[in-house]
This record gives structure tokens, sequence and C-alpha cells, in this order.
């Protein structure tokens, strides 16, 4: 009896540590199986090449050529026109070339670069100390910055918020610039541009530049402006931009002030009207100066090939601060718009200016009240994300 229990204490403890061994490895097994499921839920480290791919996914690579004839009743090349000026030959306005990614949400960075070339880039108004920026159109950097619904944030150079023209003549209504682009507002500028979507209705922008029309300051001073874009209901657009600071060489002292107001209204899918007032004042060595003007357009879309757009301004040089003697501009403008296959577009264009005095000179030296012209304008542009 006495070894049957010996026999059966020890069988207890035989048991006792076999179980306490199972125990033991099945909690090893469940750590070790739970170490490899937090490494698999361990998120891998970001591909680089991946990152690099996602950020130029949203690049746009775009160009545009712009050709032109004109032929002017003076038979002389065209005075006031910044962009078509020669009179009675096919010539190239400009070509460009861009590379273009928006900032957005899943991939804040962005950036613009517009390469421009031909003569209308030497009407760009750069000053000799900017020579180098001559072609380079635009360059900047971008960050939507997390801010409410996102701010963005540009830096370097970048084209005017003034005007209801811009320099592309594909996205104008008419092929010639008019009175109010060429004389009344600057092209570009240099700085920091913030903009801000406070809801579908209003758009808030402004910033820090150097001034009208140079990359490289020409004085201490800085130039601010501040814009309000309002879209009361879908079919109305207005903006109202304000540009201010000093702009003359070595000056600090002497503003220059410019108001502009643009308003759009789209009355049905065929009607279209636009109207644009500048007023802008600046002294210079002394001498108080002041300029205004208004233009009024109105876009007919016949169908989506033809399209017929009148413009009507008036141009007042009070001082003669923008072309060089005191006087009343006026312009009238009709273009015929027809659109080829995709990214080609032809204008026709007659366009007539007068003046209250006689600035214009005809092949003889004799001075004119007026000038007319007709235009044929050529345009074709090309982006990868058409």
């Amino acid at each position: 009896m006495a070894i049957m229990n010996e026999y059966l204490r020890r069988l207890r403890r035989v048991a006792a540590v076999g179980l306490a061994a199972c125990v033991l490895s099945v909690t090893m097994l469940q750590q070790a199986s739970a170490q490899d499921k937090t490494a698999d839920e361990t998120p891998p480290p970001p591909d680089p090449d991946k990152v690099t791919l996602n950020f130029f996914k949203g690049t746009e690579v775009g160009g545009l050529v712009d050709a032109y004839y004109d032929w002017y009743s003076t038979k002389a090349d065209g005075l006031y026109r910044n962009f078509d000026t020669k009179h009675n030959a096919f010539s190239l306005s400009m070509a460009e070339v861009w590379l273009a990614k928006a900032p957005a949400a899943d991939s804040r960075l962005g950036y613009k670069i517009k390469l421009a070339f031909g003569p209308a880039t030497s009407n760009f108004i750069t000053p000799a100390a900017d020579s180098s920026m001559t072609n380079i159109q635009e360059v900047y950097g971008s960050y939507l910055a997390p801010v409410g619904k996102g701010l963005q944030i540009d830096v370097g150079k970048f084209v005017t918020h003034n005007g209801a023209e811009v320099i592309e003549a594909k996205d104008d209504w008419n092929y010639t610039r008019g009175l109010l682009f060429a004389w009344a507002i600057p092209y570009f500028h240099t700085g920091v541009r913030l903009t801000y979507p406070v809801n579908d209705q209003v758009t808030l922008a402004g910033g820090v530049i150097n001034g009208w029309n140079n990359a490289v300051e020409n004085n201490t001073g800085k130039t601010v402006w501040g814009q309000v874009v309002l879209k009361p209901i879908p079919s109305l657009m207005i903006t109202q931009n304000y540009t201010g600071g000093p702009e003359q060489a070595g000056n600090n002292s002497d503003f220059r002030n410019l108001s502009d107001t643009i308003v759009m209204y789209t009355v049905n899918p065929m009607v279209s009207l636009m109207a644009n007032y500048d007023y802008g004042h600046d002294t210079v060595v002394g001498i108080s100066n002041s300029w205004q003007g208004i233009a009024g357009y109105a876009k007919f879309q016949a169908n989506k090939w033809v399209a017929i757009v009148p413009r009507g301004e008036f141009f007042k040089d009070g001082n003669g601060w923008a072309t060089g003697i005191v006087q009343n501009l006026k312009e009238g403008t009709l273009t015929v718009e027809v659109k080829g296959v995709d990214g080609f577009l032809w204008r026709i264009e007659y366009r007539g200016d007068f003046s209250d005095k006689s600035p214009f000179l005809d092949s003889a030296g004799v001075a004119k009240s007026s000038q007319h012209s007709i235009s044929l304008g050529f345009l074709y542009n090309f982006s990868s994300k058409s």
C-alpha cells in the first residue's frame, strides 16, 4: 500500500509539471502570435518612388502658339497695341510651354513654371534689371495649408490679378488686348500670394509684392494687394481688386494706387456679358497723375464652333501718365471666333481706335485721330489635362 501511495504522489508531480509546461507553451505561443499580428498591422515605410510618382501624377504639361496677321489703315505698325503691332505681315506673337501642379488636400505641394518666347515677351515691360527673367512668365511654388477649406500660399513670380483680360489670347473673348489691359494695369508681380475660399459664394486673396512688372525691387518699400470675389448666384461673378504701394525707383513715399472692378454675368448658355472699370493714381516727381477707363463685352455663342464678340472701351489718360500725352482714347472691336478641332482657334477681328488728339501717324508721317485694323489670329494650345 505504501508503494502504491508513493507511486501516486510521483504521478501527480509529473502531471503538475506537464500541465505547467503546457500552460507556459500556450502563453508563449499567444505572445508570439500577438507580436506577429502587431508587426503585420504596422504600416511599411512609404516608398520614395511612389511618393515622387504621386507628386508628379497631377502635373499638367501644356503649350501655346499664337500667330497673327494685321492690316492697319495707317499702313504703319499699330499704336497703342501691345502684342499685335506689325502691319501687313504674318507674325509670331508668342509661344509658351508650361508645367503646373495645383496643390490638393492629398498632395499639398504644387508649382508652376511657364516659359514664354517671341516678340510679345518684350512687351511685358520688364526692367533692365530683370532681363534674366524676360522669358519666365511665371515661376512659383505653392503650398495648401490645412486651414479651414484650405489656404493656398504661392511664392514667386505670377501674372497680375487685375483686369478682365489676360496675356494668353485663347483665354480672352477677343484676339487683340484692350486699352485697359495695355495701359491701365500691370502684367505681373513677384512676391507672396494668398488665396482662401470662404465658401461657394466668397473667395478672398491678397499678398505682398515688389510692385508692378518687376522681379527685382527698385526701392525698399513693398506693394500690397487684396481681392474679393463674390458669386451671389451661379450666373453672376463680381471681382474687386486693390493694389497699392511705392513704385518709383528709390522712392518709398509716393504711392501708386489702383482699383480694378470686374463684373461677369451669364444670361444663358448662348449669351454672356462682362464689364471692367479701372481707376489709378500715382505721384511722379511731385506731380499727381490719374487714369481711368471702362470696357464692355458681349459674347454671343451661335453654336459650339462659332461665337461673335463685340467690345467697346473708353480710356482717359488725364495727365499722359500711361500713353505719354493727355488724351481720351476709345476703341470698338468686333470679333468672329471659329473653333476647329481640339486646340485650334481662329479669330477674325475688326478694330477701330479713336483719340481726341492726333497721335496716329500713317506711313507718310501724317498725323491721324483714328486707326483701323483687320486682324487674323491663329491659336493652337495643348494640355495633358484636356
